[in-house]
């Protein structure tokens, strides 16, 4: 995993989101990714490049760059979505729950070029899970940003939070994160308690805990059905375990 140092700069006051009521996830991605995208791509592409996929006799670490696959025996394990931001519906036959980390680049990578489309494919199939894995020895914003989208999941917002987080990777810290609350329209006064407290810090510890004692060690990595997935997999990589996991209903 790359150490990405995030430098603070000042955040002009943005204009209200259009998506602010009933906005859909493609509507979001849009909204605040198109300009990252590119160039996020780009750089995976180079990541590849410089660091091939493994073969199977030498498996990748948790830390594998976007697109490889890691190669590890199918297993099952207890994985609780616990009270976490969810998309999808609560009684769909597949939970994808995602330990990720704001300042993570892979996670950004899944995210831009992954997620929006599985979650388009399968509508009604998957509920998608968000819980908190903040690296903070590696990338010292995480965890702030973690409890940042917190406050904003506690205001009904966290998914548009969420995506403009990691459209904004570069500019992670206090000033970003109030100016988005300003353009979601969020109560900014509400807002800015939430963080300068850390009202949220024990239900980030507690998902980082639970991830550790699930063994997870970088991110992103997933559980589909309990099943573990690590690496910002392509759609495929996901549609695979998924398909099984329907085939068996």
């Amino acid at each position: 995993m790359e150490d990405v140092t995030a430098t603070q700069a000042e955040a002009g006051t943005r204009a209200a989101n259009p998506c602010a009521s009933g906005y859909s996830f493609r509507c979001c991605y849009w909204l605040h990714l198109v300009p990252a995208l590119q160039r996020a791509m780009w750089c995976g592409a180079a990541r590849r490049r410089r660091h091939p996929p493994p073969t199977p006799h030498h498996p990748a670490s948790p830390d594998t760059a976007a697109g490889s696959v890691v190669r590890r025996p199918v297993q099952r394990v207890q994985v609780s979505a616990d009270d976490d931001p969810s998309w999808g519906n609560a009684d769909a036959p597949v939970t994808i729950i995602e330990f990720s980390d704001f300042q993570c680049p892979y996670c950004r990578v899944f995210y831009q070029t992954t997620l929006v489309t599985l979650l388009e494919r399968y509508p009604k199939q998957v509920r998608f899970v968000y819980r908190d894995f903040p690296l903070a020895s590696i990338h010292p914003q995480a965890t702030l940003a973690a409890e940042a989208s917190q406050c904003a999941h506690a205001q009904g917002r966290f998914w548009e939070f969420h995506n403009a987080v990691f459209a904004n990777i570069d500019r992670l810290g206090p000033d970003l994160y109030q100016s988005l609350a300003i353009s979601m329209g969020l109560d900014k006064e509400r807002f800015a308690a939430c963080v300068n407290s850390r009202e949220f810090s024990a239900e980030v510890e507690k998902d980082f805990n639970d991830a550790r004692a699930l063994g997870v060690t970088g991110t992103p990595t997933f559980f589909i059905n309990g099943i573990p997935l690590v690496g910002a997999q392509p759609l495929e990589a996901f549609a695979q375990i998924i398909e099984q996991e329907l085939s068996q209903k």
